[in-house]
């Protein structure tokens, strides 16, 4: 399926030049549920739908528990997973410690070889609204 997008107008406060600017952005089709992924692998595999949602709900928290362990989560079709930080920076390495200079923590993503491949290649896209794909 091709991946819609609308057009948007954007202004620009940090350029001296204030006109605003338009930007093409992808547009959302709906959610995926855990429910809806564990029934569609069921149905080509020997494993019950519940048995596939268990599997799937018993990765969060070891995804959690690795990556609270300073490890990379290699979940190789899909991609890898790191934990990161912001952090304030000092001129005096001294001072610096993980209370005062680190500002928040987020996760790292890094697709795999297949998905950066088929980024790489195009997705088809169409304007919101169109009749034509």
């Amino acid at each position: 399926m091709p991946i819609r997008y609308r057009i948007t107008k954007r202004s620009n406060t940090i350029a001296n030049n204030k006109a605003p600017q338009y930007i093409m952005q992808a547009v959302n089709t709906g959610v995926v549920t855990l429910d809806d992924i564990s029934w569609q692998i069921s149905n080509e595999c020997s494993l019950s739908a519940l048995d596939v949602k268990f599997v799937l709900q018993a990765l969060g928290p070891k995804l959690q528990f690795h990556l609270k362990d300073g490890k990379i989560v290699d979940l190789e079709n899909i991609g890898k997973f790191k934990v990161g930080f912001k952090c304030k920076a000092d001129p005096d390495p001294k001072n610096l410690s993980p209370k005062r200079n680190i500002q928040k923590y987020h996760l790292n993503f890094q697709p795999s070889v297949v998905l950066k491949r088929w980024l790489k290649i195009g997705i088809t896209t169409y304007k919101e609204g169109s009749r034509s794909i």
